[in-house]
């Protein structure tokens, strides 16, 4: 047994009682949590160090059994405001699933009826049924987010948070591969890149933009 196994486990049950019992999404008794409060819980609860919390968090971020998310807010200074944006922590489906069993609701597996473990590359399952070469976890997990949102975004009409949506699930599609076509995701980018920085969302690009690079 991988001696971190135990440590997810406890990670990963916290989450799963925090949602199980709770009354709202946000506050003391929310199914989201941010970092400082987990961490303090953890430690209390199973005697976790910081460490031990982050380096195995990042582990059940990165399987899609935890998820995050950010909330921006401007924060009062003196001579005016400053934005600031706090992320929080919360059990997927997934990650439920993990502790329940399987559910009717689960989805199908995309690539059923494939002997993925044959292929010889460490392949990830997701929890919505894609698979994703490990050595792109990263920049799968920001595809999603730029993703998200740009079907947030306000800017955007409807039909072209659709093209790109497609756009980016056709980079993510690549990246099952061991050697994904660098010209499908060089192409895409460019026009995905194009759109979405006028759009405002620079930070995303900016964060996703090496990661496109390294493989073309």
């Amino acid at each position: 047994m991988n001696p971190n196994d135990q440590i997810r486990q406890q990670i990963l049950r916290y989450f799963y009682d925090r949602n199980a019992n709770a009354t709202s999404r946000y506050g003391k008794k929310g199914s989201a949590v941010r970092i400082s409060d987990a961490k303090r819980d953890l430690k209390e609860k199973y005697g976790l160090t910081q460490t031990q919390v982050m380096s195995n968090l990042t582990y059940l971020i990165d399987r899609g059994w935890i998820k995050t998310f950010d909330i921006e807010k401007t924060v009062q200074v003196k001579g005016g405001t400053i934005p600031s944006t706090v992320t929080w922590y919360e059990i997927a489906a997934p990650g439920i699933e993990k502790i329940e069993g399987e559910s009717e609701f689960q989805p199908k597996e995309r690539y059923a009826g494939i002997n993925i473990t044959a292929t010889g590359s460490n392949i990830i399952t997701l929890g919505d049924g894609n698979i994703v070469n490990a050595e792109f976890s990263e920049l799968h997990n920001e595809l999603s987010k730029l993703k998200k949102a740009i079907v947030e975004n306000k800017l955007l009409p409807e039909s072209q948070k659709l093209d790109l949506s497609v756009d980016i699930e056709s980079i993510k599609d690549q990246l099952a591969k061991q050697q994904p076509n660098k010209t499908i995701i060089g192409n895409l980018w460019t026009g995905i890149e194009r759109v979405v920085t006028g759009a405002g969302l620079i930070d995303l690009i900016r964060r996703i933009k090496p990661l496109i690079e390294s493989l073309l």
